[in-house]
């Protein structure tokens, strides 16, 4: 089933990004009404207070979640407390303007990551929270599925149509 997009405002958090670029591209080439693009110095998705004005002023009826704070094994090692910290506020403070907002559809990126360091392959989605993560991007990968499970909780409290993948 399609979700028909022409005439819809779609928002592409992190259209700057690798998948959020790709995802902005496809989207020119449906016919979407709108696509609102937000690059990091108009929108500090950081800032619970920012990203739910920003949401009220621009009215999306679709938001897709690609934004966040990614890095190398290094950066992921040495870093774990910002990518955790980051990576957990853009997604509640996303996920939760949005549903203030009225989004009609919203879409959470996963990550591969979120599936256990040891996960049979092909990864299955019943393996996810089977296992311990890989130990140099845990705290990404946390922060990933906290924002999964957010998606799901407003899904089933309030009936929104938040749902997730992992583009891999």
């Amino acid at each position: 089933m399609r979700l028909d997009l022409s005439g819809k405002r779609v928002c592409v958090l992190g259209a700057a990004g690798m998948v959020g670029s790709a995802v902005v591209r496809r989207l020119a080439s449906e016919g979407v009404g709108e696509i609102l693009a937000p690059r990091r110095s108009e929108l500090n998705l950081l800032s619970q207070e920012r990203v739910h004005s920003w949401m009220h002023a621009n009215r999306p009826d679709v938001v897709v979640i690609a934004a966040a704070k990614v890095g190398g094994i290094h950066a992921n090692s040495t870093l774990p407390a910002d990518f955790l910290y980051e990576n957990l506020a853009i997604a509640a403070n996303t996920i939760h303007a949005a549903f203030e907002a009225k989004v009609t559809k919203l879409l959470f990126l996963g990550s591969s990551c979120i599936f256990p360091r040891a996960a049979a392959q092909p990864i299955n989605e019943d393996a996810l929270l089977t296992g311990p993560f890989e130990p140099t991007n845990e705290a990404y990968a946390v922060a990933k599925v906290a924002g999964i499970k957010l998606c799901q909780a407003y899904r089933q409290q309030h009936g929104a149509d938040f749902i997730t993948c992992q583009p891999t």
